[in-house]
């Protein structure tokens, strides 16, 4: 996070000890002693033979200079067991860590502290889902299962404590009893849940459009929430799509709360505001919740570049980890056949078997976000242990969890459940007063009522083996059925090929609701409002080799205004509108596409939003810092480079005008200044008398009196952040990036943060932009999100496609690996990707065997 993003509750209930200070101080002895000894103890043996019970024939890991591991087995059994153990080699400190938090059992490691968050996770029940969806595996990828956690568990039987990783060290400082169980699939497939939880696209515009309409009439609600602008942004797909059969896909009125109903509207904000810093706070191992996770992934038809043959280009928009989220690595069968079908390379989660994005020998693929509304919020009439469900009393679904705690008691919840998913209201208080006081702002009747969750990811699916699918796909046939098999989160998938096709396939299990649009929480009582089904995965979206030549993906739309289908809730578009403007531009230029280009386009730093605001800037009459801050402004071109003093000043601009415009919204609902501000403001600009540009308190009246009174106080501030000469100002300067620990990096505990975590890195770019390296505006000017990772397949040579992860391979604190890619990603470089067994081979600086 920058150096102003807020801590979150995730002090794991560490306490100062005397003892500690002595551990730190030792380990801060560098190249002396036991202290640097525990700091190496875990680093991995990369290099030689390895006696590994359990492998049938030898496997060879090779490794870089980077430290990225590309494994060569004989067998799918050895190769799966060799990713298991080579992921524990540098990173089992992060699969534990994930294993605790999916299974809600982060009270076991770090203490009382951390009960709440258990309880919303066992109350959803991801482990237990992921217990299911191991039971539903086919025979082939249960068996890779199997074989990863064997892996997993014959690194473990080497080593223990500090000898795993350096958290160890620390935590038996608090909790020095603790010692990891064995893995298990289960432990792998849960990870998905996680993933599906911080892409769970719109339960937080619900909550918001739910808070608003407590202050706001419907038609305010709904231009602070702004639709599509369909006529100016691009669309994934040109020309209409057919709807699902089904009678259910009629189009359909939104349902808003009447904010004019009677109802104590300052509670309901507050119920409201809690339910989303709530949900806020459940550990998002992706990234914070917001428009800004996301992604660009693009494909480019041969017809148009150098080779003749495909690229593909992709980078992930989350949350930023050290370590990374993602795991590079290479899989590769010594000859692929049968018995071994896998020679496949690219980004992986440590802990879950399988390559998520990359490519093999015939095909690569790339995902982002899709965004569809897979989660609703019901109101419930629950009486005793039944709820009302059209007109009749239903016996609750209960289940019982025991919360096992660090240093203390057990906790014991029970978690009931209605048809829709599980009642949410038991575990806050904030949930109640929700359901007390929501009901008489969507005109309920007096009465109890509770709050349900309906969420696609809580019923058992087929994701843990699509992704398998997927790494083994040799076509377009193949690589359409492993998306068939990806139920949540939902992707776009785009897809090239070796024999020159490009293409895009829209998966996911896509609720089709019988009444509302998933805007606001709807009455659970009836039937009416139920989920009929899905979209069958035959009537999604689809494309192979479109006219155009490529296809843009950047968490858009996917075809026209119109659509029957998926979410109201998009991305605005713009920078699938750069994407797709740049391409366009060198197309028709002649110019012949090489990876070089793609790479050029991902590092864009053009700012939409101050294009918009350039020219009405310069029309304005101003005086003082107001016309001192217009003149540093006159001339820019709108790019958000690390060392602008524009980009920083107008950003420090934007935040201030956000403030006074919308500052009196209700607590959760202040912009955080992306995509839908950048809209809903741009449309504002040609309002010069709409209400949003008044600020009483401030005596301020019309357009050009706001945006005049939010470039002085920006200028003040500027010079207080930055100082008086504004030729010294950069972009770089306030917009930061210090890669966290994701559990003992805001530990609140200074010694055990430098540990752990890394930066600050001075970065360029921003929210909505197509270097998206987000930042908050409600909180501070700090990184937020970023393009987690950046990789460009050249279909036409593997060898020459190129990668670069957010930090580095290892997850081992002080190991040369840490963070030695984040240097290279912070300047938009890229590394060779070598990925045919010669170049494989080529570019090893360590070889390790793996020996049965």
């Amino acid at each position: 996070m920058g150096t102003d993003a807020p801590r979150t509750r995730r002090h794991w209930g560490l306490t100062f000890l005397i003892g500690l200070l002595v551990t730190v101080l030792v380990l801060g002895i560098a190249g002396a002693g036991l202290g640097w000894w525990t700091v190496q103890r875990s680093f991995p043996t990369t290099s030689g033979n390895v006696d590994v019970p359990g492998l049938t024939a030898a496997v060879t890991v090779y490794r870089d200079d980077a430290g990225i591991p590309q494994l060569v087995a004989e067998t799918d059994h050895d190769l799966f067991f060799a990713q298991g153990y080579v992921h524990a080699q540098d990173r089992f400190w992060e699969m534990d860590f994930r294993r605790h938090v999916t299974s809600g059992r982060l009270a076991e490691l770090f203490g009382e502290s951390q009960v709440g968050t258990d309880a919303f996770i066992r109350t959803l029940d991801w482990r237990g889902v992921a217990e299911q969806e191991y039971e539903l595996l086919d025979e082939s990828s249960r068996a890779h299962y199997d074989a990863y956690a064997e892996g997993v568990n014959a690194y473990l039987a080497e080593r223990d404590g500090a000898g795993l990783s350096l958290e160890y060290a620390v935590l038996g400082l608090q909790n020095p009893g603790y010692s990891p169980e064995p893995w298990s699939p289960a432990d792998s497939i849960a990870w998905l849940k996680a993933m599906a939880w911080d892409l769970r696209s719109n339960l937080g515009d619900e909550i918001d459009r739910a808070l608003l309409a407590s202050v706001l009439p419907p038609e305010e609600v709904a231009r602070l929430h702004p639709d599509y602008a369909w006529d100016a942004k691009p669309t994934i797909l040109d020309g209409p799509v057919a709807a699902p059969a089904a009678a259910d896909m009629q189009p359909l009125e939104v349902q808003s709360p009447d904010a004019s109903a009677a109802l104590d509207a300052d509670g309901y904000a507050d119920a409201l505001s809690s339910l989303s810093a709530m949900l806020d706070e459940v550990p998002t191992l992706l990234g914070p919740e917001g428009s800004d996770i996301g992604s660009n992934s693009w494909v480019i038809s041969g017809a148009l570049t150098e080779s003749g043959l495909p690229l593909l280009a992709n980078d992930t928009h989350l949350g930023p980890a050290m370590p990374s989220i993602w795991a590079q690595m290479g899989l590769h069968c010594l000859e692929v056949s049968a018995e071994c079908a896998y020679d496949v390379s690219g980004f992986t989660f440590a802990g879950l078997p399988g390559v998520i994005i990359g490519h093999n020998d015939r095909i690569a693929w790339g995902l982002s976000n899709l965004g569809p509304d897979v989660a609703d919020l019901y109101l419930e009439r629950v009486d005793g242990d039944a709820y009302e469900l059209d007109g009749a009393m239903v016996p609750l679904t209960l289940r019982k969890e025991t919360i096992e705690v660090a240093g203390g008691e057990p906790v014991e919840i029970t978690v009931r459940s209605t048809a829709h998913g599980p009642i949410v209201t038991d575990i806050d208080a904030d949930f109640k007063r929700l359901a007390t006081e929501y009901p008489a702002a969507s005109g309920q009747s007096e009465g109890e009522y509770e709050v349900s969750l309906q969420w696609t990811a809580l019923s058992p699916g087929n994701t843990p083996q699509a992704i398998l699918a997927l790494d083994r796909a040799r076509d377009w046939n193949g690589f359409r059925a492993a998306a068939a098999l990806f139920d949540v989160p939902s992707q776009n998938l785009v897809y090239a090929d070796v024999d020159g096709n490009i293409g895009y396939q829209a998966p996911g299990r896509i609720p089709v609701r019988t009444s509302g649009d998933g805007t606001v929480p709807l009455p659970g009582w009836t039937s009416e409002n139920r989920w009929a089904g899905t979209i069958p995965f035959d009537q999604l979206p689809s494309v192979l080799n479109p006219p155009s030549g490529y296809l843009v993906t950047a968490n858009n739309p996917l075809v026209a205004s119109g659509e029957p289908m998926l979410t109201k809730d998009w991305d605005m578009g713009y920078r699938a509108e750069t994407i797709d403007r740049l391409l366009g531009e060198r197309i028709a230029a002649g110019e012949k596409l090489t990876a070089d280009s793609l790479a050029e386009i991902q590092l864009d730093t053009s700012d939409p939003n101050a294009a918009a605001f350039l020219p009405v800037i310069a029309s304005l009459e101003l005086s003082g810092d107001a016309a001192r801050g217009a003149e540093l402004l006159d001339g820019w071109d709108a790019v958000a480079d690390v060392d602008s003093a524009e980009a920083a000043y107008f950003s420090v601009f934007w935040k201030t005008l956000l403030d006074e415009m919308f500052g009196e919204l209700p607590d959760g609902t202040r912009p955080k200044g992306g995509d839908r501000w950048f809209s809903v403001v741009d449309t504002l600009l040609t309002e010069p008398d709409a209400r949003w540009w008044s600020n009483e308190e401030a005596g301020v009246a019309g357009r050009d009196a706001m945006i005049a009174r939010a470039l002085e106080l920006a200028w003040s501030e500027a010079e207080t952040r930055m100082g008086s000469d504004s030729d010294s100002w950069r972009w770089g300067r306030l917009h930061t990036l210090t890669l966290t620990n994701a559990s003992f990096g805001e530990s609140g505990i200074a010694p055990i943060e430098w540990l752990f975590n890394r930066g600050p890195y001075e970065l360029g770019g921003g929210s909505s932009i197509v270097n998206a390296i987000g930042w908050d505006a409600s909180i501070g000017y700090g990184v937020h999100w970023v393009p987690s990772m950046r990789l460009i397949v050249d279909l036409g040579d593997a060898d020459a496609s190129r990668w670069v992860n957010l930090t580095g391979a290892s997850g081992h604190a002080f190991h040369p690996n840490y963070a030695d890619q984040t240097p290279l990603w912070q300047r938009g470089e890229t590394r060779p990707w070598p990925s045919t067994l010669q170049a494989i081979r080529d570019t090893a600086r360590d070889t390790l065997q793996l020996r049965p």
